[in-house]
């Protein structure tokens, strides 16, 4: 069972590193590239735990430029419509696990199982240059979760709407492109259930029963850097959530209402498409 955990929370993380808002550049590319390397990052064991972990693990390295399917620094997903302003998209993440035995605000509970969310998303662009060196985009997604168990668990759904500006060639980073993204956490009562509630079984003195409900989740703010060099590839991100105001901010399982979480990853090219396809980020 470690070793799954170990195999989930590996994929994970590589999702985290591989989907912040890492500015890509239109052109021609190669229909695909495929890498490998290391990242380090550091974050909460669940939004909201005053507990912290550090972990250096594999980061693959994954872009696809085909008409449906598309992999970048976005994530994977299915491209259902296209047009100058507006992108359909189905759109999907992951979350590693938390098992309890490590957590003291939830010891004696059942272990946070790593899950994955799945959904469309809808995505506006605001504003671009001329030169299309800075972008403005209002990302819409709307995913349902589920654990990645062999009983697999719906563990309700995910509204988070983000405004992400693209830099590219910032003064002082040349040849740099900088992602800033910000926006708010919406889910329903299963999902606050499922991460902040307390059944009267696993109640005690210092962890009360607690019925969570749904609605706002709280602000997360992120900020990256990354940079293409011929064969390989360096990025790093920032994240500071703020969970004050919290439809389930009282719980007892919210041990701090404000973190940071961070991570850095490097990956070698080790191979790309012969086939290059026109990509307008």
């Amino acid at each position: 069972m470690k070793a799954i955990h170990r195999t989930r929370l590996a994929l994970s993380v590589a999702g985290m590193l591989a989907t912040c808002p890492l500015p890509g550049h239109a052109g021609d590319k190669p229909l695909w590239e495929v890498g490998l390397g290391v990242g380090a990052v550091s974050f909460p064991a669940y939004r909201g735990s005053d507990q912290s972990s550090q972990y250096i693990l594999p980061t693959p390295y994954f872009t696809y430029h085909g008409r449906f399917l598309k992999a970048d620094r976005q994530g994977v997903r299915g491209q259902l419509f296209e047009s100058d302003r507006v992108d359909l998209t189905i759109s999907a993440a992951l979350s590693p696990p938390a098992p309890s035995r490590r957590i003291r605000a939830r010891e004696g509970m059942p272990d946070l199982d790593a899950n994955f969310e799945v959904g469309p998303e809808l995505d506006l662009t605001l504003w671009r240059s001329a030169d299309r060196e800075r972008l403005l985009r209002l990302y819409l997604p709307l995913r349902v979760a589920h654990t990645l168990t062999r009983d697999v668990q719906n563990i309700g759904w995910v509204f988070h709407p983000k405004l992400n500006l693209d830099l590219r060639d910032v003064p002082g980073l040349e040849r740099w492109n900088v992602g800033l993204q910000a926006g708010p956490l919406f889910g329903d009562r299963r999902q606050h259930q499922y991460f902040y509630g307390v059944d009267p079984a696993f109640a005690t003195a210092e962890r009360p029963t607690y019925r969570a409900s749904g609605g706002y989740a709280g602000m997360q703010y992120l900020a990256a850097v990354s940079r293409r060099f011929d064969r390989y590839w360096i990025g790093a991100f920032l994240r500071y959530d703020n969970l004050r105001g919290a439809s389930f901010a009282d719980s007892p399982l919210v041990r701090t209402r404000d973190y940071w979480a961070g991570g850095i990853a490097v990956s070698w090219i080790l191979g790309e498409s012969s086939k290059r396809v026109s990509v307008d980020d």
